[in-house]
Order: C-alpha cells, then sequence, then structure tokens
C-alpha cells in the first residue's frame, strides 16, 4: 500500500476510488470527492471485499477508501488487500469499532488513516487532504546522492554487554545524524528490545515473514516496518515464548535482501547464536560491530566470535566496541583486555547509570537522550567510522573476475598474522593469569 514510491506508475493510475458497505457513508463521501476534483461514480459497493476483488484485475488508484464496517477480522482483511494493491497508493479505512490497538495494528499493516464512522464532511475532507499532501510531498530519493547501501550487523560477544543499545543507538545516529534511510532488523524474535527501546509496538511483521517466507518483497517490507523517525523503521517481533518459531534462517536472509533495495542502511541487532544456527547470514554484511565488556567472559568468548569471522566472514570489516565499562577498576585492564584478543578496542562507551535510566524512561534511545554528553561521544564516533568503512568496502575495486579487493591495510595485516603462526584461542590460556588472585587462606 504505502509501499516503496515509484512516481512513474502512479502517473497513470485513477486518483481516487472508494468502496463502501452503505449508503450513508457513500452519500458522505461523493461530495467531498466532487470538491477536489474526482468523479462521485468512483464510490461503489461491496466494502472491502469488493475493493479486494476489483484491484486484483485493475490497476490500484493513487487514493483509496475502503469500509471495514462489513469485516469478520478487519486486520487480515487489510493483509489481504496489501497482497493485490500497488506500491505507492495511500489507502484510508473506515470503520465502527473503536479500539486504539486495531488503530495501531491497522497503521502497522501500512494503511494511512482509520476513520471511525459515522463520518462527518470535515473528517472525511481532512483525510482526502492529508492524503494528496503525502502524494504531492517531495521525495528523500530525488537529488539523492548515489551511494553503496551500508550493511551493518550488531553482535554481542556475550549476553548482558548492551549489544542492542548500541544497535538502537547506532540505528539512529545513521538516520538522524548521517541522514541515511534505516532499517533496524531485531532478530531477536522472542526478547528483542529494538522496538522497546524505541518506545514502539512491535507489530506481526517479523513473525509473519517467518511463518511465510514466500510473501516478503517490496510491499511486505513497507508494510512491516514500523517507522520510528521520518529515516528511521523497525523491524522487531515479542513471539509468544511458548510458540517456538521454526526456520531454516531463508527469511531472514530474504528480509535483509529486501531491505537493501529499500533502505541505505541495514543495522542487524544479531543474537550470537544464530553465528552458529545461520551463519550465511553474514555472508553480505560489510561491517561487524562486536560489543563486549571486560571481562573475562567477554573475552573468552570475543576470541571465539574474532576466529569465527576470521574463516566464515573474511570479507566483513570488524570494528570491536567495549560497552558500560566502569571508570575504576574492571575485571581485565583495556591494555590485557587488547592483548588476550591480539587486537585493540575501536571505541570504548563508558557506564552511565543514570543516562541508561533516563533513556528507558523516555523511550529514547542512549544516543538520543545522552545527545552532547560525553558517555555518547564514542557512539558518535562509531556511526561516522561505521558509514565511512561501509562506503569503503562498497567503493573497493573490482579485480578482473569482478571481486572487490581487498585494501592493502588488511591484507598486510593479514599476512602479518599468518606469519607469526599465533591463533587466538591460544591466548586465551594466559587470561586467568590476567584476574588479580585473591589472598591465600
Amino acid at each position: 500500500m504505502n509501499a516503496p514510491w515509484k512516481p512513474a506508475g502512479l502517473a497513470h493510475r485513477d486518483p481516487f476510488a472508494a468502496f463502501v458497505c452503505d449508503e450513508t457513508t457513500a452519500e458522505a463521501i461523493r461530495p467531498i470527492a466532487n470538491e477536489l476534483g474526482w468523479s462521485p461514480d468512483k464510490v461503489t459497493g461491496g466494502g472491502l471485499r469488493n475493493a479486494v476483488q476489483s484491484l486484483s484485475v485493475s490497476a490500484s488508484p493513487q487514493i483509496l477508501f475502503v469500509d471495514l464496517a462489513e469485516s469478520g477480522d478487519p486486520l487480515n482483511d487489510i493483509n489481504a488487500l496489501a497482497e493485490v494493491c500497488e506500491p505507492g497508493t495511500v489507502v484510508i479505512a473506515a470503520g465502527q469499532v473503536n479500539d486504539v490497538r486495531l488503530y495501531r495494528d491497522l497503521v502497522a499493516s501500512g494503511i494511512q488513516d482509520y476513520l471511525l464512522k459515522p463520518l462527518s464532511p470535515d473528517m472525511v475532507r481532512d483525510a482526502f487532504s492529508h492524503a494528496q499532501a503525502i502524494l504531492n510531498a517531495p521525495r528523500a530519493a530525488e537529488g539523492a546522492v548515489e551511494r553503496p547501501h551500508c550493511s551493518v550487523t550488531v553482535i554481542g560477544a556475550r549476553g548482558g554487554v548492551g549489544a542492542s543499545t548500541v544497535a538502537t543507538s547506532l540505528a539512529w545516529l545513521l538516520s538522524d545524524r548521517q541522514l541515511r534511510s534505516t532499517a533496524l532488523l531485531d532478530l531477536d524474535v522472542h526478547f528483542g528490545t529494538g522496538a522497546l527501546a524505541l518506545d514502539l509496538e512491535p507489530g506481526r511483521g517479523l513473525t509473519d515473514a517467518i511463518e511465510n517466507p514466500s510473501r516478503i518483497d517490496g510491499l511486505f517490507i513497507e508494510r512491516a516496518m514500523v517507522k520510528a523517525s521520518e529515516k528511521l523503521a523497525v523491524l522487531s517481533a515479542e513471539a509468544p515464548i511458548n510458540s517456538p518459531l521454526v526456520t531454516d534462517g531463508a527469511a531472514f536472509y530474504q528480509l535483509q535482501e529486501e531491505m537493501r533495495a529499500a533502505f541505505e542502511c541495514t543495522v542487524t541487532d544479531l543474537p550470537r547464536s544464530m553465528l552458529v544456527q545461520h551463519p550465511h547470514l553474514m555472508s553480505d554484511v560489510q561491517v561487524a560491530v562486536l560489543v563486549t565488556d571486560l571481562t573475562l567472559a567477554a573475552a573468552r568468548d570475543a576470541i571465539r566470535v574474532l576466529s569465527w569471522m576470521k574463516s566464515n566472514a573474511p570479507a566483513s570489516r570488524v570494528v570491536v566496541v567495549a560497552n558500560r565499562v566502569h571508570a575504576s577498576n574492571p575485571e581485565i585492564s583495556r591494555k590485557d583486555f587488547e592483548t588476550s584478543i591480539e587486537r585493540k578496542i575501536d571505541h570504548l562507551v563508558t557506564f552511565d547509570q543514570k543516562l541508561a535510566a533516563q533513556a528507558a524512561k523516555l523511550g529514547k534511545p542512549l544516543a538520543e537522550a545522552g545527545k552532547n554528553t560525553k558517555t555518547v561521544a564514542p557512539l558518535l564516533d562509531l556511526a561516522r567510522a561505521v558509514a565511512g568503512l561501509a562506503d569503503e568496502v562498497g567503493e573497493a575495486p573490482a579485480d578482473a573476475k569482478g571481486k572487490k579487493t581487498k585494501p592493502a591495510k588488511e591484507k598486510i595485516a593479514k599476512e602479518k598474522s599468518a606469519a607469526t603462526g599465533n591463533s587466538l584461542m591460544a591466548k586465551f590460556g594466559e587470561l586467568k593469569g590476567l584476574i588479580p588472585r585473591k589472598g591465600g587462606k
């Protein structure tokens, strides 16, 4: 319905059509349609069912009005309409059910507005005027600078290190500060916090995608994504914990593919268990952000994840972020942690309990709640670095076989690592020696 914008297709469509359930509603719409220069004959009966049948064999109008009064399951029926409605159509629905949850679910499914019957002339006029404003508004794609898609995956070395906090902040910064249309994909389908951190209802889009991968296309993405701002949309879930979702990962991969076509940036919050279950999800990722804290257990698992990345996703540029770092007495010092993982920590975010609590209360990502604070400064640096790395990878020159070549610096580092012959896991034996021993009894 409100799918990716295709202005060329809209030029050849009817400007308006309405499918109502009763003559009273028709009489409320026809005078307004006439005022706006639309044909009153485009107001027909049959409600939503007739709309689905008609649009399955004919082009969708620019503005579509559907009456849900006779619908037993409005949400499912709107989903059926989405299957036949062409991209770019602005859909306005009307019904007799006064329910905020229904309104939110319908808007999340892709309709522009839901009007409560009986309809007044002012209500109809305002809804149609708003729809026209949406159609006539300039699009972000007009005059936009072409740049490579920025594909970022955020992985926590362990649970509780704040990977989801970093992912939501990174997505917000890429959209708000870098001015890139950004999708946040939270793949923790049972306990994900992507929507929660932005004070949004997650909707059913992600679970629908897992249950029906064949439905995933540009129209599905536009309908399923929940908008957090003009340039940021979220796909998350809170699936019931008594309902396991069985998938081979095909749906997740298809979602990533469609998001690349619809957005300039994709930030995926990837549970580390998925590296084992669905390793193919890392195949096209440009930048992998590994979030850790300065503890013995996190050092062990950071070593394991870095080793996995080197073997299974060698083309991804890895950025290490130490998060929730206490200013005094960390379990392992930064120097010893870097020695154990055989690389530098790229960004270090200190633990700010007051700011974290404030962000949770406001329903905002940490980066938005703590604008211009010292705590958020490393996250700003991270967003700039990630965008720069993604552009660098996307613009890398291709070799004779069409494959993108690795930067010289990366090749030198790889050769140096091979020459030393030291594996990352070999360092783990030394980690316990980094922890201060308690005095003997």
